[in-house]
C-alpha cells in the first residue's frame, strides 16, 4: 500500500469505516473471541533511553524505583498465576536500551524456556537485539518479540533522541530473520498529527510479512515525564486508528494495550467491534494501571464476546 491508500481508508466516514472493518474482522476472526495476555516487568526502571512518555527512563523523576532482574523462579510463579487468571500469552518486559550478552541475558533465555514449559505463548520486550541474540531467544522457545515503532518516522525524533527510528526497524528485522513472530505498534497521544498516524499505520502495513500482532496504546500521562500534561485522545480518533489497522492488516492480532482504564466501556466495545481482539489482563501493565479482571469479563459478556480458549472465565468473575 502507499500513503494515499491508507489516507483513503482512514478518512472514510466513520460509520462506513467501522462497518468495513467489522466485516473484515468477522471474516478473519469469526468467533468473537478476545485473547487474554499478561505483561510483567522482569527488570524495572533505570533505562538510559529518554522516551518522553516513559516513567522508567532514568532521565526523569517519576517515582519509579529501579530493580534488578527477577529470578527465574519468580517468573515461573508469575507465569502460573497469569495462566490461572486466564492468560494464554505472557510478555516479559525489561527496561533496557539493548540486550547485553552475559549472565542477565542467559537468565532471560532460561525464563523464556520456563514460561514456554508452563504452556503459554512467550513474548519479550527487552530493547534492541542483535541477530545472534534473536536466534538465542528463538532457540530458548520465544514465540514473539515486542518492539514498538511508537509513531511515524517523522515524529519519532520529537519523542526520543537517544536512538533512531531505523534502530527500531533493524531490531524488528533481526527478530523476523530469527523466525520469531513480530509484535509491534505504538502509542496514540504523543502530540502526533493525523498524518503521523497515517504514516505510522503505513509503516506497519508495509512490513513484509505483516506483523502477527499490532499493539495500540493510548498515552497514560505520567507526572515527571515531558508528556505529563498531554490531553486524552478522543474516542473517535482511537476507533479510526483501530479500524484502519484492521482493514489494512486483516489477519493481524490487534492488541488493545495501555490506556484502557481511561476508556469508556462504549469505546472499548467499539474497538473490539472494529477489530481489536486481544487485551492485557491484570491490574498493572509494567508501571501503568489496567482494568481489574472482573470488569473485563463483565464487559465482554455484555458485549457478546468471550475470552479465547484457554482463558478460564470462572477465574475472572
Amino acid at each position: 500500500m502507499n500513503l494515499s491508500d491508507i489516507e483513503k481508508i482512514y478518512y472514510t466516514d466513520l460509520t462506513t469505516l467501522l462497518e468495513t472493518a467489522h466485516e473484515i474482522h468477522k471474516t478473519e476472526f469469526p468467533k468473537r473471541e478476545i485473547q487474554g495476555s499478561s505483561l510483567i516487568s522482569i527488570k524495572t526502571g533505570g533505562c538510559p533511553e529518554d522516551c518522553s512518555y516513559c516513567p522508567q527512563s532514568a532521565h526523569y523523576k517519576t517515582g519509579v524505583s529501579s530493580t534488578k532482574l527477577m529470578e527465574t523462579a519468580e517468573v515461573i510463579l508469575e507465569a502460573k498465576n497469569a495462566k490461572n487468571k486466564g492468560a494464554t500469552r505472557l510478555c516479559m518486559g525489561a527496561a533496557w536500551r539493548e540486550v547485553k550478552d552475559g549472565p542477565d541475558f542467559d537468565r532471560v533465555c532460561e525464563m523464556v524456556t520456563a514460561v514456554k514449559n508452563e504452556g503459554l505463548e512467550v513474548c519479550c520486550t527487552l530493547g534492541m537485539l542483535s541477530p545472534n541474540q534473536a536466534k538465542k531467544l528463538k532457540d530458548a522457545g520465544l514465540y514473539a518479540y515486542n518492539h514498538n515503532i511508537d509513531t511515524s518516522e517523522e515524529h519519532y525524533a520529537k519523542i526520543i533522541q537517544t536512538r533512531e527510528f531505523d534502530d527500531r526497524m533493524q531490531t524488528i528485522n533481526n527478530v523476523r530473520a530469527a523466525g520469531i513472530t513480530v509484535c509491534t505498534g505504538g502509542i496514540l497521544g504523543l502530540g502526533e498529527s493525523e498524518q503521523d498516524r497515517i504514516k505510522f499505520i503505513l509503516t506497519l502495513t508495509n512490513m513484509d510479512p505483516k506483523p502477527e500482532s499490532i499493539t495500540v496504546n493510548t498515552l497514560v500521562p505520567i507526572k515527571g515525564t515531558p508528556l505529563e500534561n498531554s490531553k486524552p485522545v478522543p474516542a473517535l480518533e482511537i476507533l479510526r486508528v483501530v479500524a484502519t489497522l484492521r482493514i489494512a492488516n486483516p489477519k493481524s492480532f490487534i492488541r488493545l494495550s495501555a490506556g484502557r482504564l481511561q476508556m469508556e466501556d462504549t469505546t472499548q466495545f467499539l474497538c473490539y467491534y472494529a477489530g481489536a481482539n486481544s487485551i492485557f489482563l491484570g491490574e498493572k501493565l509494567l508501571t501503568s494501571p489496567n482494568p481489574v479482571l472482573s470488569d473485563d469479563y463483565q464487559l465482554l459478556e455484555k458485549c457478546g464476546y468471550k475470552f479465547s480458549e484457554g482463558t478460564r472465565a470462572d477465574n475472572l468473575r
